[in-house]
């Protein structure tokens, strides 16, 4: 099985689916340390579930995606889900408009989207000023977070194109902010390397309430650094999760107990007052045992975060 990537499910999905005074070479060795803002008031829990699962599945079966969105929204509302997690449409903005409608349309919220885009280079100013044309139609619509991961270039990036990526990502978490979006930086393995120097720099030279973080565990945990390490590092700056379990490194096919503590994380977040919308995203990988179909992994793997995170 070759599932397909995130850019093609970014391609795919699209909508159908000031920086701290620094000097940023302290940033781009090895160890440093951090200091995390204040936690905020807890959010009222939402549940959703990323699509990109999802759209694993219904590859496998030979299916578009998109071409079943209504029948995913149905199931994701009769098992208790307040929303789907798709892609912004930065391309067309009044497309995620429409996406929030039809979300409505079966019971379901506009709570988050995600994205990419180039942020190192030239482009930069380009990606953000797409990206909050988009956002501009997406507050109005009603979402509350654009989760963004910053798009890999197959190496490391250089300092300057750090440095470059987080002042372009300074300028997007201001821009949303005034709308009243919150931005939640994601992450892959690529920022995870070199002890997480891309990952680190990106918040050193950011300031929390503008740049924030949606933390998905399990990329934490493939790319070597503790979720748990994460989140006393960072969760004040914490607005959303992406929540998937493995079991001896490989993706588990639900959400549920393996590889990763989710008790241990859960108690943190209660504790702390984390915001709480919680996207299930489960994904295949060469390796993974499916034994069962999407509905019903996802089912399985909401009532797990229900009675984990006591939500």
């Amino acid at each position: 099985m070759q599932p397909f990537s995130r850019r093609q499910f970014l391609q795919r999905t699209a909508a159908t689916v000031p920086a701290v005074a620094l000097a940023p070479s302290l940033f781009l060795g090895g160890s440093m340390t951090a200091t995390a803002a204040d936690p905020v008031p807890a959010a009222p829990t939402r549940i959703g579930s990323q699509l990109y699962g999802w759209g694993q599945y219904y590859d496998r079966e030979k299916k578009d995606l998109g071409a079943h969105l209504d029948e995913v929204f149905s199931a994701l509302r009769d098992m208790g889900c307040d929303y789907a997690e798709g892609s912004v449409d930065s391309a067309n903005p009044d497309a995620n408009a429409a996406f929030a409608e039809r979300l409505k349309s079966k019971g379901l919220r506009p709570v988050s989207l995600y994205t990419g885009g180039a942020f190192h280079d030239e482009r930069a100013g380009a990606t953000v000023d797409a990206l909050v044309r988009a956002g501009a139609v997406c507050a109005k619509a009603g979402f509350e977070v654009i989760v963004c991961n910053p798009d890999p270039i197959g190496r490391d990036k250089t300092a300057a194109e750090l440095v470059t990526q987080g002042r372009a990502l300074a300028r997007l978490g201001k821009e949303l902010g005034a709308l009243g979006l919150r931005l939640g930086l994601h992450h892959h393995t690529p920022e995870l390397r070199n002890e997480a120097r891309e990952f680190h720099h990106n918040f050193a030279m950011t300031e929390a309430g503008q740049v924030d973080f949606c933390i998905d565990t399990h990329w934490m945990y493939r790319g070597g650094v503790a979720p748990m390490d994460a989140l006393r590092q960072y969760g004040g700056r914490v607005v959303s999760w992406h929540l998937r379990q493995s079991r001896e490194g490989v993706w588990w096919e639900d959400l549920d107990s393996g590889d990763i503590d989710y008790g241990e994380i859960a108690r943190f977040a209660r504790e702390r007052g984390i915001p709480r919308r919680f996207s299930v995203e489960l994904a295949l990988e060469q390796g993974t045992r499916i034994t069962r179909g999407a509905v019903e992994n996802h089912r399985r793997s909401v009532e797990y975060l229900r009675r984990v995170f006591a939500a």
